[in-house]
């Protein structure tokens, strides 16, 4: 067996991003005891407990079945069912429908065995969520649910998609993630952060509820994005801070956020509708364009640490029927 060390492959992900994500594993393994022998206190392995679980899950399946959803080793399932089955907690036997295929159960033993196990799992959760105060736990299980869908993201591009107004705690969001997304996409420093800040603080010291309005689209009860519509003359509505956060998009939270907006202007009685952006920002301009806007004036300038290209977009409003 050869062990040497190997050249790491040339993928562009740093190094450090790999130890962080090494010890966050060993960290989260060692705190839930997932690689004790004793797993929850049992005389069973971790395997041996997710083969209960499956189990009681799913009902018989085929082991060519249970294999693929476990992703292990065909050798290795076969060594902890043929254990499994000596301490009388799963059965094996033929398919009915194909003599060449093996199908494996759970016993009574082993129904029983599964949702003790289940209770325990449930249990140590519970007592390691219950030392956490309630922003605490929200903020870990908003955590837990971003990795997992950065990770595993649906193949279909669903999702529960819902447009809702501002609630407390929005406005700082939308700072904050205008702050780091457009620092981390386009490089832009903390004067574009500060100017969103104060429009922000603007709207919400002196909105005008019958003509100004503000909304957050969530995905899967989420925060993915936001616009606002802001008063710029007695006839004209201004668009402003459309962010759509990068895991979300490609579910048509843009256009749907952009569409509201000029909708809520239309109906305010508004007869145009004007916004400011950057020729950088393409996504965006891409929605704006699909919305009706068009390309008004632009213009060369520095600012935000960039050299960018300012750019007003309008489009007419027709009356609200």
């Amino acid at each position: 067996m050869n062990t040497a060390p190997t050249a790491a492959p040339d993928t562009g992900v740093p190094s450090g991003d790999v130890a962080r994500v090494r010890a966050f594993n060993r960290f989260i393994t060692g705190r839930m005891g997932v690689l004790r022998p004793d797993h929850l206190g049992s005389p069973w392995t971790l395997t041996e407990v997710r083969v209960l679980y499956e189990l009681m899950r799913t009902g018989r399946s085929e082991t060519a079945a249970l294999r693929a959803l476990m992703e292990v080793d065909a050798g290795q399932l076969s060594r902890v069912l043929r254990r499994m089955e000596d301490e009388g907690l799963v059965s094996r036997s033929p398919s009915p429908e194909d003599g060449r295929k093996q199908e494996v159960e759970l016993t009574a033993a082993g129904a029983h065995a599964a949702a003790m196990m289940s209770e325990r799992a449930d249990d140590q959760v519970r007592d390691l969520l219950a030392g956490l105060p309630a922003d605490e736990r929200e903020r870990l299980l908003g955590a837990m649910e971003t990795v997992r869908r950065v990770l595993d993201p649906p193949a279909d591009r669903g999702g529960r998609v819902v447009l809702r107004g501002l609630r407390p705690g929005d406005l700082g969001w939308v700072v904050q993630r205008h702050g780091e997304l457009y620092w981390r996409e386009y490089g832009w420093d903390a004067g574009f952060e500060a100017l969103v800040a104060g429009i922000a603080a603007e709207y919400a010291a002196g909105r005008d509820p019958e003509r100004e309005g503000a909304w957050i689209v969530e995905l899967d009860g989420e925060r993915a994005g936001t616009v606002m519509c802001t008063r710029d003359g007695a006839e004209t509505a201004r668009l402003r801070l459309l962010l759509v956060e990068p895991w979300a998009r490609g579910h048509g939270i843009g256009r749907l956020l952009t569409d509201e907006c000029t909708a809520f202007a239309r109906a305010a009685g508004y007869r145009r509708m004007t916004l400011w952006t950057h020729s950088v920002l393409a996504p965006a301009r891409r929605i704006y364009e699909a919305a009706g806007f068009t390309l008004a004036s632009s213009e060369a300038y520095r600012a935000f640490g960039c050299d960018l290209v300012a750019e007003t977009w309008d489009r007419e409003l027709a009356p609200a029927p």
